[in-house]
């Protein structure tokens, strides 16, 4: 018997005739039926999460690696609530995620029903918590009200940011009667170029790029290189752009290194010596910007992005980088060339210094350089907060070709494990998840989704058998009197080994032994872990934390070929 086109065939048709490959969620009574609706269609995939949080996490992951836009599930009541914060950091990063939101039947709102969210009758209004945490929310209230609230979310989404669709039990299953009709995205909106053509065409001195998280939203990490290239400029990243610059030594010779608290020193000296200074697709957010204030306030500054940056400057507005760049790389090419830029004569390689500790346990950089030696050419690297993350962000460079995601607009602990496995869901490459013990202990169970459906993940969990961060804000903070943050020890290696019967999962002590757990952990065909033994009293690269008298690690770089007196001579 033929089966009816209800309201979520047309989703998943929908959503697979824009290229979505799968959709990230927990199944429960008020969303089975768009279970039911992926079960029938070889194109597109249902993945089934172990909580939530980490469902939007791995959609937020597809999305940030570039594979297409992110899509999220989840049941009503406290599945729905579990959503808030994966959809909270998605918002604060604008990352475009779509989030269906299964909630009880419409003839039962205000009449407290189980996980009543209509806002009736002193019920809890979903559609106002939503709406705090995207760029659209709409409540779907008839089966034909989804042939425009679809497409106008998905379109909204794109825009950077979750939209949430509310979809009650019986819409779901209601007829589509959709007629053909679909609603257009809107045309990116891109403001006049000509402020930024004008300033560079006057500047004086070398440029310096900020590169921020747009210009990974929008893939325009080729159209930041042609117009880096063609201004000689050098180009500092935000920390959750990490990648956008390409790696030093594979072509990105001017690549100055990251912004902000956990970022490197000599961007604040870069900007401070521009004649302009360009920043692209970023807000700069005290932990992007920290440190820079006072070289920005004195440089002449400029923005292109969705957004203005949270300080004073010249700003364009446009919804898409890369037009934007391609646009302006063409203005500035041939005889609207710059002719006051000069390229400097070297690029600093600056390194924050904590101090040394003594004790047992795998140091930060040493784990890191071993790291770098040990990840193949490719592969992703997605890391989670807080002592850990801050020094993978500082010290571990970004695989050639490879992604490199961070999530710092909300910071939750636990999201690189469904962030990990939806990029490598999205791009089908060795991801590495690394990630403290602290975060493993909160979502670290997504671990079984990665076993569960044999995904090349490799999660290096760094187990110091703490909240390390706060840790270290106790002893520097608080006269290290007590400590709320200390766990129990643990060996999470052989605790995962035994949980799951054949994954390749050990505990690690000391730096001799972990080239070989990296080396094999890579080579696994599937996933694997490696828990890193360390200590909760090593202090990160994380500027707030260190001393002013602590040294920072100098190298002055030359590149004799970019050594020109202006632009058009050394074209």
């Amino acid at each position: 018997m033929a089966r009816q086109h209800r309201v979520v065939d047309h989703i998943v048709e929908h959503l697979a005739n824009i290229g979505i490959d799968y959709i990230f969620g927990v199944d429960g009574a008020n969303i089975e039926d768009l279970y039911d609706a992926a079960h029938f269609r070889s194109d597109i995939t249902a993945v089934l999460a172990k909580h939530e949080f980490s469902a939007a996490a791995m959609a937020d992951g597809y999305s940030r690696g570039g594979a297409q836009l992110g899509v999220v599930a989840a049941t009503s009541g406290g599945g729905a609530l579990n959503l808030v914060p994966g959809l909270g950091e998605s918002f604060a990063s604008r990352v475009p995620v779509l989030a269906l939101v299964g909630q009880p039947a419409t003839a039962m709102d205000g009449r407290g029903s189980f996980q009543d969210t209509s806002g009736r009758n002193g019920s809890l209004n979903a559609e106002a918590l939503f709406s705090a945490v995207s760029v659209f929310c709409r409540r779907v209230v008839t089966p034909a009200d989804i042939a425009s609230a679809l497409p106008a979310a998905v379109a909204a989404a794109r825009t950077g940011g979750p939209a949430v669709l509310l979809l009650p039990k019986d819409i779901q299953q209601g007829l589509a009667a959709t007629n053909g009709y679909e609603l257009g995205g809107a045309a990116p909106r891109t403001g006049d170029l000509h402020p930024i053509v004008r300033a560079l065409r006057r500047a004086h001195g070398p440029v310096t790029i900020i590169a921020g998280e747009q210009v990974a939203r929008d893939d325009a990490r080729r159209e930041l290189e042609e117009l880096r290239a063609l201004l000689r400029a050098r180009v500092a990243c935000v920390p959750d752009a990490k990648d956008v610059a390409g790696t030093p030594g594979f072509g990105s010779s001017s690549a100055l290194g990251l912004t902000g608290v956990m970022g490197h020193p000599g961007v604040a000296e870069a900007v401070a010596g521009s004649g302009l200074c360009l920043v692209v697709g970023t807000r700069l957010s005290v932990t992007a910007r920290a440190g820079l204030d006072d070289a920005l306030a004195a440089t002449h500054t400029i923005s292109i992005g969705s957004a203005p940056p949270y300080l004073p400057c010249t700003h364009v507005h446009t919804d898409n980088v890369r037009l934007s760049l391609s646009m302006l790389t063409r203005e500035l090419a041939g005889g609207g060339r710059p002719t006051g830029l000069r390229v400097p004569d070297a690029v600093p390689r600056t390194e924050l210094r904590p101090p040394v500790i003594d004790g047992p346990g795998v140091r930060y950089r040493d784990a890191m350089a071993v790291l770098d030696a040990a990840l193949p050419v490719g592969a992703d690297i997605v890391v989670d907060a807080g002592n850990t993350g801050a020094a993978a962000i500082h010290y571990l460079p970004v695989r050639r070709g490879g992604r490199f995601a961070v999530a710092l607009g909300m910071g939750g602990m636990g999201y690189s494990f469904g962030a990990g496995i939806g990029m490598a869901f999205g791009r089908a490459r060795r991801t590495v998840v690394i990630a403290g013990d602290g975060a493993f202990f909160m979502h670290g169970m997504e671990v079984h989704t990665a076993v569960q459906y044999r995904l090349p993940v490799t999660f290096v969990l760094f187990n110091n058998n703490a909240h390390a961060m706060c840790v270290t804000r106790e002893q520097l903070f608080y006269d290290d009197l007590y400590s709320y943050n200390r766990f129990s020890p643990s060996n999470l290696g052989a605790g995962l080994a035994a949980m799951f019967p054949g994954l390749s999962s050990v505990d690690v002590t000391d730096l001799e032994a972990l080239p070989a757990a990296l080396e094999q952990a890579v080579a696994v065909d599937g996933p694997s872990v490696v828990s890193v033994e360390c200590s909760a009293d090593e202090i990160p690269p994380f500027a707030a934390f260190l001393n002013r008298a602590v040294p920072i690690a100098r190298q002055q770089v030359t590149h004799h070929e970019e050594n020109r007196t202006h632009v058009p001579a050394s074209a």
